[in-house]
């Protein structure tokens, strides 16, 4: 399975969905749907725009734990 950090990244940056929608030019809907981790694709283009915000790496937005 793969877990996405988006929401506690943006709770570290003190950000809300329509901040990170504005400042990264992404649908809020994409900004929801991977807050809430039911996103079921991603564009490489809105991970670039959301590395690029953070200041981050891939691997600290996204991670891939094993299925239990």
């Amino acid at each position: 399975m793969i877990r996405c950090h988006l929401a506690r990244i943006m709770g570290e940056h003190k950000m809300k969905i329509v901040d990170v929608a504005r400042e990264t030019g992404l649908n809020r809907n994409t900004v929801t749907l991977l807050y809430k981790e039911t996103a079921q694709r991603i564009d490489l283009d809105a991970l670039d725009r959301l590395c690029k915000l953070f200041k981050c790496e891939v691997s600290d937005l996204l991670e891939f734990q094993e299925d239990q």
